[in-house]
Formats: structure tokens, C-alpha cells, sequence
């Protein structure tokens, strides 16, 4: 094992090394030791701590990466289509540009709706299940990832935007491919594979909209077509926002809750007591599925860019300073949750940042919890033997971090 960094410097550079994206934790705890918001240099802190990661996503000078703090440090990412459509989307835009986007979605997300949807997850989830069941028929192993933590989420945003199934697995790929670019990468050059992804994306996004608008339904893609061309001039959507909105969404949509429900059944194989609860305890899902994304949450990080000077907590941050807010280190944060590397769903007042906060708290975040919550248990009173069949792989990601293989055996 390579030896762990001790300055703030080297530790953020080893985030992105092969050890440090399997397993970064320890190397947040190096930053640590140096505090809960740590100069990196004159032009980065990073924030550790829970209180001070809050206090970063709701500190309304500090910006996400827009197309101007773009121009400062990547000045040739206008080049690039995979930069330029999250930039068009909610996702990497300030108020009030970001206020009317986001308004034009969220209806589809509030907690009646999610629980609206509840039926309909609970069906895809028994019909995947009975194909997994195919699948392992004699014994033969079965990737939980392909085969089920990809498809569930995927099918339910599918379902919410409106394309046809026929489409979903050619989603993974490109989409895969796509999530390069929100990778932190400083060399653009590398980003040939994710522009011609979003380039895809696009051009089928460009095709589904005009059957929208030909034929409109109860679908979110129509709903947004509406907007885009009925909607008041300080409401209304522009195409490219359409476009880049609707790539965040199908991104977002799934690729998230595909790593929560890899990560929930990686740690029900760790810990086959709590396996065993979800098996048994109907009011237990929703703690195991909080503390799951505590333990391992799928978004390691985002960044917030300070628009002018402003006091963070104490600290000052100079205009155009970058603040990295590591998401997964405030979760385990030993000042907000006593004996922070130990999985407790039993833990009280738990509340991760797993999914951001402030105005860019992720939109899909109920939707999210109530699959896994819905899926895992589902999963393991199917199949109560239910047993590793081989090493769980991680993908070669930090950012969004993952397995790329989870193989199991039904029992």
C-alpha cells in the first residue's frame, strides 16, 4: 500500500490516484488532521467538516462552476459539447438563471409524487427480480450491477421522462461516457470520448422533443417542451437549456441510486445482521438506506467558487477562490456523529450531505431513498441466500464513486 499523504496538498492529488479512487477515505482524514477547512493554496480551500460543508452550500457567494469561472480556468472549454451542455443545465448555473430552470422540474419530485410513484417501483423492482431469478437459475453467478442496480433506476427516470425502454441499456453506455466531463478534469484534451457521448445525447434529445412537441403527453420531456415554448420570457427554457436539462436528468436520474443500491448490498454483505433486519423489520429500511449513504455516499464532492470576497465560518476566502466541499468527509466527521467509521442505521438525527444542500440540494434525493428503500429489502427476502460470488469491483471513478461488478449468488 503506497504511503498515505500527510499534506493537504498531496492528499487532494491523491484522491485521483488508482489507490486513492478505491479508497479515499483515509486521505480525508489526512486533510482533517490539518482541520475542517483547510488552505490548500492561496487558490483553494477544502472543507472537511459537517458545520463547514453546510456552511459552504448555502453560502450565497459561493457560486458553482458556471460558464464564467470556466473562462478563468479552463479558457478553451467552449470546444468541448460534454462542458458546454451541464453548463446549460441547472447543474452548473447560478440564480436566477438556476432559479428557472429549476422551477420548471421540481414539481416532478416533491414527496407526494415520489410516493405517487412508490406502485410502480414496487413492479419494476418484483419484475427485475424474477429476471435475476432466470438469470441465477443452477447457481450461475449474476451481476447485481448490470442486472438490477442499473436497470431499476434507470426504468423509473425513463418512465418519468417518457422514453421508450427499447432505449434504457444504450443509456449506461453513453451515459458512462458522458460523466467524464464532471470528473474535475484539468487536461480537456481527455474529453474526446465524453463530447461525442453528449453529442449522442443531444441529437437523440433533439429527435424526442419534436415527437413532443408533435404529440405532447403526461411526461416530463413534455412538460418541459411546454415550457420551452409557451412559457412566459422570464420562465422559458432556451433549446440548449432543454437539451443540457434533460441529459442532467437522465445522468442524475440513475447513475446515483445505481451506486446507493450497489453500496446498500455491499453493506448488508458486510453486516448480515442488518441483511437480516431488512429481511424481517419493515421500518428499518429507511435508516439502513440514510446510514448507507452516509457510510459510502455516491457523490464524494462538489466545488463552490467564491463570486467576490466573502467570510466563511471565520476564514476569509478572496474572490475567485475555489472551495472544494468534500461531501463524504463531512459525513464522517467525528464532531457530528460519535465513532464516525462504524455503520449504525440505528444512529439518531442522522442527516448526510450525500446529496448536496442549499439551492442545488439534488432534486431526485426522495425519489433515490425511496427506490433503495423499496429495492433492497425486496431483494433479500427473494432471495434469502443471497451471498457474494466473487471480489466486488470499483470503477475507476472518485468523484461519483462505485462498483462496476457486484457478482452474486441467488442461494
Amino acid at each position: 500500500m503506497a504511503e498515505l499523504a500527510t499534506r493537504p496538498d498531496e492528499a487532494i492529488a491523491a484522491l485521483v490516484s488508482p489507490q486513492g479512487r478505491r479508497d479515499p477515505y483515509p486521505h480525508y482524514e489526512a486533510i482533517r488532521a490539518h482541520g475542517n477547512l483547510v488552505r490548500v493554496d492561496d487558490g483553494m480551500l477544502v472543507a472537511v467538516g459537517y458545520d463547514e460543508c453546510v456552511a459552504a452550500l448555502r453560502e450565497p457567494l459561493l457560486r458553482v462552476q458556471d460558464e464564467n469561472s470556466h473562462d478563468v480556468v479552463h479558457p478553451g472549454w467552449r470546444e468541448h459539447s460534454s462542458l458546454r451542455g451541464f453548463t446549460e443545465s441547472m447543474l452548473y448555473t447560478n440564480p436566477p438563471d438556476h432559479s428557472r430552470m429549476r422551477r420548471q422540474v421540481v414539481g416532478t419530485f416533491t414527496a407526494r409524487r415520489v410516493q405517487e410513484l412508490r406502485p410502480a417501483v414496487v413492479r419494476l423492482v418484483d419484475r427485475l427480480l424474477g429476471r435475476m431469478a432466470d438469470l441465477g437459475g443452477g447457481g450461475a453467478p449474476v451481476d447485481f450491477m448490470a442486472e438490477f442496480a442499473f436497470r431499476l433506476p434507470v426504468a423509473v427516470i425513463g418512465e418519468l421522462l417518457g422514453v421508450p425502454e427499447s432505449d434504457q441499456v444504450w443509456f449506461r453506455a453513453v451515459s458512462a461516457e458522458v460523466t467524464l466531463a464532471l470528473e474535475g478534469i484539468t487536461d480537456l484534451s481527455r474529453l474526446d470520448r465524453a463530447d461525442a457521448a453528449m453529442d449522442e445525447l443531444s441529437d437523440y434529445f433533439a429527435d424526442v422533443i419534436e415527437r413532443r412537441r408533435r404529440r405532447p403527453g403526461t411526461d416530463l420531456i413534455s412538460a418541459l417542451v411546454r415550457a420551452h415554448d409557451d412559457g412566459a420570457d422570464g420562465d422559458r427554457l432556451s433549446r440548449d437549456e432543454l437539451i443540457g436539462n434533460l441529459v442532467l436528468l437522465l445522468v442524475a436520474g440513475f447513475d446515483t441510486t445505481t451506486h446507493l443500491l450497489g453500496h446498500g448490498l455491499h453493506t448488508a454483505f458486510e453486516h448480515p445482521g442488518f441483511a437480516a433486519r431488512l429481511r424481517a423489520e419493515p421500518g428499518f429500511a429507511p435508516g439502513f438506506v440514510e446510514e448507507t449513504l452516509r457510510c459510502e455516499p455516491p457523490v464524494q464532492a462538489t466545488s463552490r467558487w467564491a463570486a467576490e470576497d466573502v467570510d466563511l465560518m471565520g476564514t476569509p476566502v478572496p474572490a475567485g477562490t475555489k472551495v472544494l466541499v468534500l461531501l463524504a468527509a463531512a459525513n464522517r466527521d467525528p464532531r457530528r456523529y460519535p465513532d464516525p467509521h462504524r455503520c449504525d442505521p440505528d444512529r439518531p438525527d442522522n442527516r448526510p450531505l450525500s446529496f448536496g444542500g442549499g439551492i442545488h440540494l439534488c432534486v431526485g434525493a426522495a425519489l433515490a431513498r425511496m427506490e433503495a428503500q423499496v429495492a433492497l429489502p425486496a431483494l433479500l427476502r427473494r432471495f434469502p441466500g443471497l451471498a457474494p460470488a466473487g471480489p466486488a469491483v470499483y470503477r475507476d471513478r472518485w468523484l461519483v464513486r462505485g462498483h462496476s461488478r457486484l457478482p452474486v449468488a441467488l442461494g
